[in-house]
């Protein structure tokens, strides 16, 4: 046996004699972030094409990019396999993914069904779109970049500071997927552009959203507990055009709901002293 086959190195509170065990076992959280960015990739294509299906594959390979996306650190952490390359890795995925394939479908969600095609309306429209689209973009990459270097909310890993690119992709996704045919009034596209701008708004504020990484999955839970994610999957699964939807547009709307409670709060609070 050689001087490597004998270093034991130590992985989750144990020892792994085989080295070549321990370099595959990086290759878990790549693998998982290499889907994410297939996802992304497969959206770009999908929302270029232009039908309808073809709209809801995008949106749907989003909602797997973002299920990838929270699978890929956590078993980085559960196997003491992060590293800095995996990090920056992490964020490139995620601005295709969560940058420029919600951006590139929401554009053309949004002006690839509206009539009177090539009039003066028509070309306004299509460079608003632009505009704000390209806004979200660079909003979900100066999220993630401003995530990279100050992490969390100070106070721990409760909260996130501004939206996560993932939400607000999801958003995006979300309503792509419950509404399935894109827009036809040019009234209805100048909101969603509009949409668009505040999701990007949304991920460069200040304002907190919680991260649920403070849930103890790896811990017993109680039956109801088991159920009820049982149920709520359930009901994903079933109604997932209507569920999704709420689930995204509760998510962000709670941020800005609980940041307004408590800025009165705080002013409430200085009056009083």
């Amino acid at each position: 046996m050689g001087p490597i086959e004998q270093h034991e190195i130590p992985f989750s509170g144990r020892r792994i004699r085989n080295p070549r065990l321990r370099r595959g076992i990086f290759l878990l959280p790549s693998l998982f972030t290499g889907a994410n960015l297939l996802c992304g990739y497969y959206a770009v294509v999908a929302s270029l094409a232009g039908g309808w299906e073809d709209f809801d594959h995008a949106a749907r390979a989003i909602g797997l990019a973002i299920l990838f996306d929270s699978l890929d650190g956590r078993v980085a952490r559960m196997t003491g396999t992060n590293t800095e390359f995996g990090v920056q890795f992490d964020s490139l995925a995620d601005v295709v993914s969560f940058g420029i394939a919600p951006a590139v479908m929401a554009y053309a969600w949004g002006v690839k069904s509206l009539p009177d095609q090539g009039s003066q309306r028509f070309e306004l429209i299509a460079q608003v779109g632009w505009v704000f689209c390209l806004a979200f973009l660079i909003c979900c990459a100066w999220r993630l970049a401003r995530f990279n270097v100050q992490g969390m909310a100070p106070g721990g890993s409760k909260n996130f500071v501004g939206m996560p690119t993932p939400a607000a992709a999801g958003v995006i996704a979300a309503l792509v997927h419950g509404f399935k045919s894109p827009l036809h009034d040019w009234r209805w596209s100048v909101s969603w552009f509009a949409l668009a701008g505040i999701l990007g708004a949304l991920m460069t504020s200040t304002i907190r959203y919680y991260s649920f990484k403070d849930i103890p999955w790896t811990r017993k839970q109680p039956s109801l507990t088991i159920v009820a994610v049982c149920l709520l999957v359930g009901v994903i699964w079933r109604f997932s055009e209507y569920a999704l939807v709420i689930f995204a547009s509760t998510y962000a709307a709670a941020g800005v709901v609980l940041h307004v409670v408590r800025f009165f709060r705080h002013r409430l609070v200085s009056r009083t002293v």
